[in-house]
Formats: C-alpha cells, structure tokens, sequence
C-alpha cells in the first residue's frame, strides 16, 4: 500500500461581528474571521494538508480570493472539491490530526461535531479524525484575540 503525508497550516484574522466556523461548524461567538470565504481555518489548513499530499500546490492556487466564485463560499464546498482530486487520483483519506490555537471561546463542547463533519466529507469514520483545541497562555497574536491559527497532518493511502 501507497501512502502520503501532508501537512497544512492557515491563520486567519478576528473582527467583532463576523460568524465564525471552524471544522464546518458554526461556533458561536462574538467575532469570526476576516477571509474571502466564510473564513473556516480549520478547514483551509485541512485543504492544504491534503493537497500537499497529493503536491498539488496550495489551497491559494485551486480557490484563489481573486475569484468571485469562492467569495463566503461554505468551505466544506473547497473541502469536497479537495476531495474529489484526492479520489480521482485514486486515494483515499487514512487519518486527520488538527491542532486548533484559539485563546477563545472554548471549542471542546464543538470537537465532536466538527470531527463528524469532517469525517463525513472525508468519506471516513469520526475516529480517523481527530480535532484538538488548544490556548496559547494568552501569548502572541493567537493569545490577544487577534487571530487563529490550525495545523494539520493527514494521512492518504491507496
């Protein structure tokens, strides 16, 4: 068996006022992300980890925040159109690790419904997808609110 690794990595601004979606989920909160699209970080990381893998270049080149096709599309779109490259090309998802970096809000209640979310695009089982939140101690830009910032591996086999 084949098998790849990539990883993905995206920051995206906070703004009072905007709705924030991390994992396809809707969090709420006061304040969201700045971005073209509805701004789902952990979902562009994941994006990017997966074309990576497959040395397709970056989320950037296949959904460019010149084109107005993609302005506050729903990112789980990106996601499928990400996953229809990964099958065409005859792979398959074997496991995903997310690091969320998030002073606040809390986002342990939202981990299980982002790792069925996720796992329900990426054709696999919630247990091959895992989602961690984490602080950063209230140092650097993550820790003053001013933004977010996810990792992530996965794993793709044929």
């Amino acid at each position: 068996m084949d098998v790849r690794i990539g990883n993905g990595y995206d920051v995206h601004a906070l703004a009072d006022g905007l709705p924030m979606f991390l994992g396809g989920v809707a969090i709420p909160s006061e304040r969201g992300f700045v971005a073209h699209s509805d701004g789902d970080v952990a979902i562009h990381a994941l994006c990017d980890g997966l074309l990576g893998a497959l040395a397709l270049g970056d989320i950037g080149k296949h959904f460019p925040d010149s084109d107005p096709r993609y302005k506050g599309i729903d990112s789980k779109r990106l996601l499928e159109q990400v996953m229809a490259l990964v099958r065409e090309q005859g792979w398959a998802v074997g496991n995903v690790d997310l690091i969320i970096a998030l002073q606040a809000p809390k986002l342990a209640p939202h981990i299980p419904a982002m790792r069925q979310t996720l796992a329900s695009i990426l054709g696999v089982e919630a247990d091959q997808v895992s989602v961690k939140a984490t602080t950063t101690e209230r140092l650097g830009f993550v820790g003053r609110e001013e933004g977010c910032e996810v990792w992530a591996t996965v794993l793709i086999k044929k």
